[in-house]
């Protein structure tokens, strides 16, 4: 089980912003400000995600094939994610819907913060 993932930003204050109001929709709120700069958010159970300038001073990069993704309580909730990412300036990656076979019961939305990074929302199983 994966508890917590960071992402590189080149804009940090606005990579604040977008996560900030797309993370607090779904109950992550700022544990800290990081010193080498960016935010790490958590949740009251254990889960942890960091928006971070890269801490050897390079530049941030996406990582090709990387992705990070939220699993959510509701198909419904996984809509309202994606719909506020995009009002929030993130791109399309692969709108919320049914992926794999109807049995299996993933629902998966995904897009790109302001960065680039591929954050993906999701819920499994039926209901």
């Amino acid at each position: 089980m994966t508890s917590y993932a960071t992402v590189g930003s080149r804009k940090i204050p606005e990579a604040i912003g977008f996560y900030d109001e797309l993370l607090g929709g779904i109950g992550m709120t700022k544990v800290f400000d990081h010193p080498n700069g960016g935010r790490v958010y958590g949740s009251p159970d254990q889960r942890w995600f960091g928006v971070l300038a890269p801490h050897d001073g390079g530049e941030a990069t996406v990582g090709n094939g990387s992705m990070v993704g939220f699993m959510l309580p509701t198909r419904d909730a996984v809509d309202a994610f994606y719909a506020k990412a995009l009002a929030l300036g993130a791109t399309c990656e692969g709108k919320p819907g049914q992926r794999g076979p109807d049995e299996a019961g993933f629902y998966f939305a995904y897009m790109r913060d302001l960065d680039g990074n591929k954050i993906c929302a999701y819920k499994l199983g039926q209901a």
